[in-house]
């Protein structure tokens, strides 16, 4: 066995003591680096994973253990995160400055992730110095365990998608621009896995069905997905087998993963595949090419147009989006033998975002907080007892009043089941995520949220997911079954506002909590901030 495969697997066995010994290892090496890319035209800075811009895909299968070691080859340090991953009882493992020091440049660290009772459409991208911009995401996918029933055919392909709107700028300069507290310009254009128009091509063979996975890896709008002539077939969300829809485009906001099925049964050509932004008066679009094998023509004249800027229309096709209860999940039994809609919550949160000016400078809140994260990740001060934030400062309801500065954690119990009501005041598309967690979505419409608005709740075949869009002066609910102990962070996906303070921390502990329900400090966690030079576990 050579020499560095030897140490890597000694070291993996020292890091996964806590996992399920009987579950299969992935292993995947991460080298980050920069490098120059043009994908509107014009060359930039991009970062780029093992040589790729997007980086490679992550396969698993449900109850994996995903280990992947990350070497930062940048000049600044760098933290990747798995959106849509729950990481359970492990939120050290999470990725984000609020639990996981980032790498230093010429460094390395071993993420060990199990995909627990998870299967799905997923991706991973980097989470701090809005290196988002730049690159540095890839998709992430969780296949059935064999012997698990999957609803549909297996496919003749399976390919991964990322769209999103892109800058011209390098994440250097846009991140100066936030560093001081200003908003950033109007996006350039809008990328498909990474290149602008016509670049991505996508060869299929003609009567065949295949399965595209198209998560919104963008940095602010709402995309409409579709395909020229092609209907699609809407199977999973998020991890979630759905009710089988046909729809001829779909609207994908900032953070969120679909799976959709089409075949392939038009006269052999090549099509548009179009993603355009939503609900702006600036209106802005790119095309891929579906390519049949024995295609005899390209593609000529105009992609096909789709909705603009039209609410009503997102909203009725969100709300047409349900679980397939027969269907099962990572699990042999079916996903509705939850019966989520028979739980009473416990506790009400409601949570509205808000933009304003504090010390002349522009920030974002949630209730009124707009969220200023300190020089150690709140998971390890908590961990080493060292302080430095106070958990409950934020309130469960929207209080009014101006924006203030402050490390916002709320409290909340494990295993407790709540109800979270996202309100959106402004006139912009919000999209929200929570982390370590899947929750069920179980009510939207425009207006204010009232008591009598749970009379509308979906309690039977609401989807569950990780990520959702909350409409312009409106509201969303979600219901949560808080099972997962840890420091997870609940965040808007407009990443300009998650940047300037429009995110929190849920902190889900009791003092009852036992060793069995959360992993020990990973023996490799990095350290940084005021425990840095610790011993890994408290004296």
């Amino acid at each position: 066995m050579p020499l560095k495969l030897a140490v890597a697997v000694f070291l993996v066995a020292l890091l996964v003591v806590n996992t399920v010994a009987e579950s299969p290892y992935r292993f995947y090496e991460f080298n980050v680096t920069y490098g120059t890319i043009s994908p509107l035209g014009v060359q930039q800075k991009g970062i780029l994973i093992n040589g790729q811009f997007p980086g490679p895909d992550i396969y698993s299968v449900t109850n994996d253990n995903v280990i992947i070691n990350v070497f930062n080859n940048l000049d600044e340090p760098f933290l990747i995160s798995w959106n849509g991953i729950q990481n359970r009882r492990n939120s050290f493992e999470d990725g984000v400055w609020g639990t996981t020091c980032p790498i230093p440049p010429g460094k390395n660290f071993t993420y060990v992730l199990q995909v627990k009772d998870q299967i799905g459409s997923f991706y991973y991208f980097p989470s701090t110095a809005f290196h988002k911009a730049a690159g540095g995401f890839g998709g992430f996918r969780i296949l059935s365990r064999p012997g698990i029933p999957v609803p549909f055919p297996e496919p003749a392909g399976d390919f991964t998608l990322l769209i999103g709107d892109w800058y011209k700028s390098n994440h250097t300069y846009l991140k100066s621009i936030l560093d001081r507290n200003h908003k950033l310009p109007f996006v350039d254009g809008i990328l498909i896995n990474g290149q602008g128009r016509n670049g991505a091509s996508f060869t299929v063979e003609q009567g065949k069905t295949y399965r595209l996975r198209i998560c919104n890896v963008g940095l602010e709008h709402s995309l409409n997905f579709r395909i020229q002539d092609h209907k699609m077939t809407l199977v999973e969300v998020e991890g979630t087998h759905t009710m089988q829809e046909i729809y001829s485009s779909l609207d994908v906001h900032v953070g969120q993963c679909y799976s959709v099925l089409f075949t392939a049964d038009k006269p052999p050509k090549d099509y548009y595949i179009v993603a355009s932004n939503r609900f702006s008066s600036i209106l802005i679009d790119t095309t891929a090419v579906l390519h049949y094998s024995n295609s005899n023509q390209q593609v000529s004249g105009f992609p096909p147009g789709g909705p603009t800027i039209e609410i009503g229309w997102s909203l009725n096709q969100a709300r047409s989006i349900r679980t397939n209860l027969s269907a099962s999940g990572p699990r042999p039994n079916p996903q509705g033998s939850y019966h989520y809609g028979m739980i009473n919550t416990t506790r009400t949160i409601r949570l509205a975002n808000s933009a304003g000016q504090v010390n002349g400078k522009q920030r974002y809140a949630v209730n009124s907080v707009s969220f200023v994260p300190t020089d150690t990740p709140l998971k390890l001060a908590d961990y080493f007892k060292i302080g430095g934030f106070t958990v409950g400062n934020i309130p469960d309801a929207p209080p009014g009043g101006g924006i203030h500065l402050d490390t916002s954690v709320l409290q909340t119990d494990y295993r407790t089941f709540i109800e979270i009501v996202f309100e959106n005041k402004e006139g912009i598309v919000q999209s929200w995520h929570l982390n370590g967690y899947a929750f069920w979505v179980v009510g939207m419409d425009g207006g204010k949220w009232t008591p009598a608005s749970r009379n509308q709740y979906n309690l039977r075949d609401a989807v569950s997911r990780s990520t959702t869009q909350v409409y312009p002066k409106s509201w969303t609910a979600i219901l949560i079954a808080l099972d997962n102990v840890g420091m997870w962070n609940l965040r808007s996906e407009f990443w300009a506002r998650q940047y300037l303070g429009q995110q929190l921390y849920m902190n889900v502990y009791t003092e009852s909590t036992s060793l069995r329900d959360v992993y020990p400090i990973p023996i490799n966690a990095l350290l940084c901030g005021k425990v840095a030079g610790r011993h890994k576990r408290p004296l």
